[in-house]
Protein backbone atom coordinates (compact mmCIF):
# COMPACT_ATOMS: atom_id res chain seq x y z
CA UNK A 1 0.00 0.00 0.00
CA UNK A 2 1.22 3.36 -0.64
CA UNK A 3 2.54 5.41 2.66
CA UNK A 4 1.01 8.86 3.35
CA UNK A 5 3.88 10.75 2.77
CA UNK A 6 5.38 14.35 2.82
CA UNK A 7 8.33 16.85 3.03
CA UNK A 8 10.05 16.75 6.29
CA UNK A 9 10.34 20.08 6.99
CA UNK A 10 11.82 20.11 10.15
CA UNK A 11 9.62 22.87 12.08
CA UNK A 12 10.10 21.20 15.54
CA UNK A 13 13.64 19.12 14.91
CA UNK A 14 15.21 17.11 17.40
CA UNK A 15 14.86 13.26 18.73
CA UNK A 16 11.64 11.34 18.26
CA UNK A 17 11.14 11.76 22.29
CA UNK A 18 11.47 15.86 21.39
CA UNK A 19 9.10 15.52 18.54
CA UNK A 20 6.56 13.52 21.11
CA UNK A 21 6.57 16.69 23.00
CA UNK A 22 6.03 18.83 20.10
CA UNK A 23 3.06 16.86 19.52
CA UNK A 24 1.23 17.46 22.18
CA UNK A 25 0.77 20.94 21.56
CA UNK A 26 0.39 20.75 17.55
CA UNK A 27 -2.02 22.21 15.45
CA UNK A 28 -0.79 20.53 12.18
CA UNK A 29 2.01 17.98 11.16
CA UNK A 30 4.33 20.63 10.58
CA UNK A 31 4.76 21.96 13.59
CA UNK A 32 6.24 18.07 14.33
CA UNK A 33 8.40 18.37 10.85
CA UNK A 34 5.38 17.75 8.72
CA UNK A 35 4.00 13.92 8.17
CA UNK A 36 7.57 11.86 7.85
CA UNK A 37 8.38 13.45 11.61
CA UNK A 38 4.78 12.94 12.96
CA UNK A 39 5.72 9.41 11.89
CA UNK A 40 8.89 9.28 13.99
CA UNK A 41 7.61 10.47 16.76
CA UNK A 42 4.34 8.22 16.51
CA UNK A 43 6.24 5.21 16.49
CA UNK A 44 8.55 6.00 19.23
CA UNK A 45 4.62 5.99 21.29
CA UNK A 46 4.25 2.84 19.57
CA UNK A 47 0.50 2.28 19.82
CA UNK A 48 -2.64 4.66 19.28
CA UNK A 49 -6.19 3.93 20.87
CA UNK A 50 -8.98 3.57 19.26
CA UNK A 51 -12.51 3.55 20.16
CA UNK A 52 -15.98 2.14 18.59
CA UNK A 53 -14.56 1.26 15.12
CA UNK A 54 -16.19 -2.13 14.40
CA UNK A 55 -14.30 -3.94 11.64
CA UNK A 56 -17.85 -3.98 9.12
CA UNK A 57 -18.52 -0.13 10.04
CA UNK A 58 -17.44 1.87 6.63
CA UNK A 59 -14.40 -0.77 6.14
CA UNK A 60 -12.42 -0.18 9.08
CA UNK A 61 -11.44 -3.09 9.67
CA UNK A 62 -9.29 -2.53 6.12
CA UNK A 63 -8.78 0.96 7.44
CA UNK A 64 -6.81 -0.32 10.77
CA UNK A 65 -5.09 -3.09 8.80
CA UNK A 66 -3.89 -0.85 6.17
CA UNK A 67 -2.98 1.93 8.91
CA UNK A 68 -0.16 -0.51 10.32
CA UNK A 69 0.66 -1.17 6.64
CA UNK A 70 2.01 2.24 5.87
CA UNK A 71 3.12 2.82 8.73
CA UNK A 72 4.80 0.00 11.20
CA UNK A 73 5.91 -0.01 14.33
CA UNK A 74 2.34 1.49 15.38
CA UNK A 75 0.48 -0.77 17.54
CA UNK A 76 -3.50 0.22 16.82
CA UNK A 77 -5.74 -0.62 20.09
CA UNK A 78 -9.77 -1.18 19.61
CA UNK A 79 -11.42 -0.74 22.41
CA UNK A 80 -15.06 -1.05 22.55
CA UNK A 81 -15.42 -1.75 19.00
CA UNK A 82 -19.48 -1.07 19.23
CA UNK A 83 -19.79 1.96 21.64
CA UNK A 84 -21.75 4.88 20.48
CA UNK A 85 -20.82 8.12 20.78
CA UNK A 86 -21.36 8.72 24.35
CA UNK A 87 -19.44 5.64 25.59
CA UNK A 88 -16.35 7.03 23.17
CA UNK A 89 -16.73 10.42 25.72
CA UNK A 90 -17.41 8.68 28.38
CA UNK A 91 -13.94 6.47 27.90
CA UNK A 92 -12.26 10.05 27.34
CA UNK A 93 -13.06 11.70 30.48
CA UNK A 94 -11.94 8.25 31.87
CA UNK A 95 -8.36 9.35 30.92
CA UNK A 96 -5.15 7.56 31.41
CA UNK A 97 -3.32 5.29 29.26
CA UNK A 98 -5.95 3.30 27.72
CA UNK A 99 -7.86 6.36 27.25
CA UNK A 100 -8.77 6.87 23.50
CA UNK A 101 -6.24 9.08 21.41
CA UNK A 102 -8.77 9.72 18.59
CA UNK A 103 -12.81 9.63 18.96
CA UNK A 104 -15.37 8.87 15.98
CA UNK A 105 -18.86 10.62 16.85
CA UNK A 106 -22.28 11.50 15.65
CA UNK A 107 -22.43 15.79 15.11
CA UNK A 108 -24.25 15.93 18.29
CA UNK A 109 -22.20 14.95 20.59
CA UNK A 110 -18.85 16.00 19.14
CA UNK A 111 -20.39 19.71 19.67
CA UNK A 112 -21.34 19.26 23.41
CA UNK A 113 -17.77 18.03 24.55
CA UNK A 114 -15.63 20.06 21.97
CA UNK A 115 -13.55 20.87 24.83
CA UNK A 116 -12.39 17.96 25.50
CA UNK A 117 -10.66 18.11 22.11
CA UNK A 118 -7.50 19.11 20.87
CA UNK A 119 -7.03 21.75 17.61
CA UNK A 120 -5.56 19.73 14.72
CA UNK A 121 -5.91 20.79 11.04
CA UNK A 122 -4.76 17.48 8.38
CA UNK A 123 -2.89 18.80 5.86
CA UNK A 124 -6.17 18.12 3.09
CA UNK A 125 -7.55 20.42 5.68
CA UNK A 126 -9.30 22.91 2.84
CA UNK A 127 -10.63 19.97 0.92
CA UNK A 128 -12.79 19.72 3.89
CA UNK A 129 -16.48 21.87 3.48
CA UNK A 130 -15.92 24.57 5.72
CA UNK A 131 -19.67 24.16 6.71
CA UNK A 132 -18.43 20.41 7.89
CA UNK A 133 -15.69 21.73 10.04
CA UNK A 134 -14.38 23.53 13.09
CA UNK A 135 -12.94 26.68 12.08
CA UNK A 136 -10.73 26.21 15.17
CA UNK A 137 -9.85 22.38 13.93
CA UNK A 138 -11.37 20.62 17.29
CA UNK A 139 -14.09 18.67 15.20
CA UNK A 140 -13.73 17.93 11.77
CA UNK A 141 -16.31 16.05 9.61
CA UNK A 142 -15.16 12.51 7.66
CA UNK A 143 -17.53 10.44 6.26
CA UNK A 144 -21.31 10.14 6.01
CA UNK A 145 -24.33 8.79 3.98
CA UNK A 146 -28.38 8.63 3.76
CA UNK A 147 -30.53 7.64 6.84
CA UNK A 148 -32.13 4.43 5.07
CA UNK A 149 -34.47 1.52 5.88
CA UNK A 150 -32.72 -1.84 5.27
CA UNK A 151 -34.92 -5.11 5.09
CA UNK A 152 -35.07 -8.87 3.64
CA UNK A 153 -37.04 -8.78 0.95
CA UNK A 154 -38.08 -12.48 1.46
CA UNK A 155 -39.85 -11.30 4.79
CA UNK A 156 -41.93 -8.07 4.02
CA UNK A 157 -45.04 -8.22 2.43
CA UNK A 158 -45.16 -7.83 -1.09
CA UNK A 159 -41.30 -8.23 -0.99
CA UNK A 160 -40.57 -4.62 -0.83
CA UNK A 161 -40.66 -1.07 1.30
CA UNK A 162 -42.30 1.67 -0.74
CA UNK A 163 -43.12 4.17 2.64
CA UNK A 164 -42.19 4.50 5.87
CA UNK A 165 -46.10 4.00 6.69
CA UNK A 166 -45.66 0.60 5.30
CA UNK A 167 -43.84 -0.34 8.60
CA UNK A 168 -47.46 -0.19 9.83
CA UNK A 169 -48.94 -3.02 8.25
CA UNK A 170 -49.53 -6.63 9.80
CA UNK A 171 -47.04 -8.17 7.95
CA UNK A 172 -44.28 -6.87 10.01
CA UNK A 173 -45.06 -7.78 13.42
CA UNK A 174 -42.01 -7.92 15.19
CA UNK A 175 -39.64 -7.10 12.32
CA UNK A 176 -38.67 -3.46 12.77
CA UNK A 177 -35.57 -2.77 14.49
CA UNK A 178 -33.03 0.28 15.28
CA UNK A 179 -29.41 0.12 15.47
CA UNK A 180 -29.26 1.52 19.33
CA UNK A 181 -31.39 3.69 21.39
CA UNK A 182 -31.75 7.21 19.98
CA UNK A 183 -30.73 8.79 23.15
CA UNK A 184 -27.37 7.48 23.03
CA UNK A 185 -26.43 6.84 19.15
CA UNK A 186 -26.47 9.41 16.93
CA UNK A 187 -27.16 6.59 14.30
CA UNK A 188 -30.85 5.80 16.10
CA UNK A 189 -31.42 9.54 16.74
CA UNK A 190 -30.98 10.13 13.29
CA UNK A 191 -33.52 7.60 12.13
CA UNK A 192 -35.82 8.93 14.35
CA UNK A 193 -35.39 12.62 12.39
CA UNK A 194 -35.70 10.77 9.03
CA UNK A 195 -39.28 8.88 10.75
CA UNK A 196 -40.42 12.28 11.85
CA UNK A 197 -40.14 13.88 8.12
CA UNK A 198 -41.68 11.04 6.49
CA UNK A 199 -44.61 11.48 9.03
CA UNK A 200 -45.20 15.33 8.67
CA UNK A 201 -42.84 16.34 11.56
CA UNK A 202 -39.68 18.43 10.55
CA UNK A 203 -36.00 18.36 11.14
CA UNK A 204 -36.96 20.78 13.80
CA UNK A 205 -40.03 18.37 15.17
CA UNK A 206 -38.81 14.91 15.80
CA UNK A 207 -42.26 14.68 17.79
CA UNK A 208 -43.89 12.99 14.89
CA UNK A 209 -40.75 10.16 14.95
CA UNK A 210 -41.14 9.08 18.10
CA UNK A 211 -44.91 9.39 18.07
CA UNK A 212 -44.12 7.00 14.89
CA UNK A 213 -42.30 4.34 17.15
CA UNK A 214 -44.94 4.48 19.96
CA UNK A 215 -47.40 3.33 17.05
CA UNK A 216 -44.97 0.39 15.85
CA UNK A 217 -44.96 -0.14 19.64
CA UNK A 218 -48.41 -0.08 19.91
CA UNK A 219 -49.15 -2.51 17.19
CA UNK A 220 -46.31 -5.41 17.80
CA UNK A 221 -44.05 -3.97 14.75
CA UNK A 222 -41.43 -2.83 16.89
CA UNK A 223 -38.44 -5.14 18.32
CA UNK A 224 -37.36 -3.39 21.41
CA UNK A 225 -33.27 -3.33 21.78
CA UNK A 226 -30.17 -2.66 19.56
CA UNK A 227 -30.11 -4.90 16.41
CA UNK A 228 -27.10 -6.54 15.59
CA UNK A 229 -25.39 -8.42 12.50
CA UNK A 230 -26.56 -11.34 14.45
CA UNK A 231 -30.44 -10.84 14.82
CA UNK A 232 -30.34 -9.75 10.96
CA UNK A 233 -28.79 -12.80 10.36
CA UNK A 234 -31.27 -14.58 12.42
CA UNK A 235 -33.88 -12.48 10.62
CA UNK A 236 -34.90 -11.01 14.01
CA UNK A 237 -34.31 -7.60 13.04
CA UNK A 238 -35.73 -7.76 9.14
CA UNK A 239 -36.39 -4.54 8.54
CA UNK A 240 -33.59 -2.29 10.14
CA UNK A 241 -33.55 1.96 10.07
CA UNK A 242 -29.62 2.13 9.45
CA UNK A 243 -27.05 4.69 7.38
CA UNK A 244 -27.64 3.29 3.81
CA UNK A 245 -23.17 2.34 3.93
CA UNK A 246 -24.32 0.49 7.37
CA UNK A 247 -26.63 -1.26 5.64
CA UNK A 248 -24.97 -2.27 2.36
CA UNK A 249 -23.22 -4.86 3.85
CA UNK A 250 -25.80 -7.04 5.08
CA UNK A 251 -26.28 -8.19 1.48
CA UNK A 252 -23.42 -11.05 2.57
CA UNK A 253 -25.73 -12.54 5.03
CA UNK A 254 -28.94 -12.09 3.83
CA UNK A 255 -29.00 -12.48 -0.16
CA UNK A 256 -32.59 -10.40 -0.29
CA UNK A 257 -31.44 -7.36 1.44
CA UNK A 258 -32.24 -4.26 0.05
CA UNK A 259 -32.60 -0.81 1.37
CA UNK A 260 -35.12 2.13 1.00
CA UNK A 261 -34.57 5.64 1.38
CA UNK A 262 -37.86 7.40 1.38
CA UNK A 263 -37.75 10.78 -1.58
CA UNK A 264 -39.78 12.94 1.03
CA UNK A 265 -37.49 12.32 3.84
CA UNK A 266 -33.64 11.85 2.82
CA UNK A 267 -31.49 12.67 5.72
CA UNK A 268 -27.46 12.89 5.25
CA UNK A 269 -25.14 13.10 7.71
CA UNK A 270 -21.48 13.08 8.68
CA UNK A 271 -19.54 11.81 11.49
CA UNK A 272 -16.65 13.73 12.82
CA UNK A 273 -13.45 13.22 13.84
CA UNK A 274 -11.70 14.70 17.07
CA UNK A 275 -8.02 14.09 19.05
CA UNK A 276 -8.39 13.83 22.34
CA UNK A 277 -7.08 16.89 24.60
CA UNK A 278 -5.39 14.35 26.53
CA UNK A 279 -4.22 11.94 24.33
CA UNK A 280 -1.71 9.19 26.16
CA UNK A 281 0.01 8.80 22.43
CA UNK A 282 -0.25 12.56 21.12
CA UNK A 283 1.79 12.17 18.09
CA UNK A 284 0.12 8.62 17.25
CA UNK A 285 -3.15 10.51 17.35
CA UNK A 286 -2.60 12.98 14.86
CA UNK A 287 -0.99 10.72 12.31
CA UNK A 288 -4.32 8.83 12.99
CA UNK A 289 -5.98 11.52 11.59
CA UNK A 290 -3.49 12.63 8.38
CA UNK A 291 -3.93 8.98 7.17
CA UNK A 292 -7.84 9.27 7.54
CA UNK A 293 -8.08 12.29 5.44
CA UNK A 294 -5.20 11.08 2.92
CA UNK A 295 -6.24 9.87 -0.11
CA UNK A 296 -5.50 6.21 1.11
CA UNK A 297 -7.90 6.84 3.97
CA UNK A 298 -10.91 8.52 2.12
CA UNK A 299 -10.48 5.66 -0.60
CA UNK A 300 -11.02 2.51 2.21
CA UNK A 301 -13.49 4.70 3.38
CA UNK A 302 -15.52 4.88 -0.28
CA UNK A 303 -14.87 0.95 -0.66
CA UNK A 304 -16.86 0.69 2.53
CA UNK A 305 -20.22 2.53 1.31
CA UNK A 306 -19.37 5.64 2.63
CA UNK A 307 -19.09 9.14 1.32
CA UNK A 308 -15.62 10.68 2.35
CA UNK A 309 -15.51 13.97 3.09
CA UNK A 310 -13.19 14.47 0.63
CA UNK A 311 -15.10 13.10 -2.52
CA UNK A 312 -15.81 16.30 -4.51
CA UNK A 313 -11.82 17.61 -4.18
CA UNK A 314 -10.98 13.98 -5.03
CA UNK A 315 -12.87 13.62 -7.98
CA UNK A 316 -11.84 17.29 -9.07
CA UNK A 317 -7.69 15.96 -8.89
CA UNK A 318 -8.84 12.75 -10.85
CA UNK A 319 -7.96 10.54 -7.22
CA UNK A 320 -11.28 9.15 -6.97
CA UNK A 321 -11.99 5.32 -7.21
CA UNK A 322 -14.80 5.56 -10.22
CA UNK A 323 -16.01 1.85 -9.72
CA UNK A 324 -16.44 2.60 -5.65
CA UNK A 325 -18.42 5.90 -6.41
CA UNK A 326 -20.80 4.18 -8.65
CA UNK A 327 -21.60 1.66 -5.99
CA UNK A 328 -22.90 3.82 -3.38
CA UNK A 329 -26.62 4.25 -3.81
CA UNK A 330 -28.59 6.49 -5.72
CA UNK A 331 -30.79 8.88 -4.08
CA UNK A 332 -33.57 10.73 -5.67
CA UNK A 333 -34.90 13.91 -3.77
CA UNK A 334 -33.69 16.95 -1.94
CA UNK A 335 -31.42 15.60 0.60
CA UNK A 336 -31.32 17.39 4.38
CA UNK A 337 -28.41 17.87 6.84
CA UNK A 338 -29.56 18.22 9.88
CA UNK A 339 -27.05 21.03 11.95
CA UNK A 340 -25.56 19.85 15.40
CA UNK A 341 -28.09 22.22 17.08
CA UNK A 342 -31.21 20.27 15.97
CA UNK A 343 -29.51 17.09 16.76
CA UNK A 344 -29.42 18.50 19.81
CA UNK A 345 -32.79 18.88 20.01
CA UNK A 346 -33.93 16.16 19.35
CA UNK A 347 -31.98 14.43 21.27
CA UNK A 348 -33.67 16.85 23.82
CA UNK A 349 -36.60 15.61 23.05
CA UNK A 350 -36.10 11.92 22.91
CA UNK A 351 -34.71 11.59 26.17
CA UNK A 352 -37.71 13.30 28.01
CA UNK A 353 -40.00 11.20 25.68
CA UNK A 354 -38.62 7.80 24.35
CA UNK A 355 -38.82 5.30 26.90
CA UNK A 356 -42.56 6.41 27.66
CA UNK A 357 -42.76 5.77 23.90
CA UNK A 358 -42.09 2.24 23.76
CA UNK A 359 -42.74 0.86 27.28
Amino acid sequence: MAVVTCVLVGACGGSANEKVSCAKAATSATACGSIAGLYAAAKAEGQVNVIGLAPDWVNYGAIIENFKVAFPGIQVNSANPNAFSQEEIDAVKVRGSGAPDVVDLGLKVALANDSLFAPYKVATWDDIPASLKAPTGVWFSSYGGYMGIGYDSARVPGGTITSVSDLLGPGYKGRVALPGDPTKSNQALNALIMASVANGGSIDDVSKGVDFFHRLKVAGNFVPGAATIATVKSGKASVLFEWDYVSAPHVKDVSGWSIFVPSNAIIGGYYTQAVNKAAPHPAAARLWEEYLFSDLGQSLWLKGGAHPVRQAAMEKSGQIDANATAALPRVKGTVSFPTGEQQAAAATYALSHWSQAIA
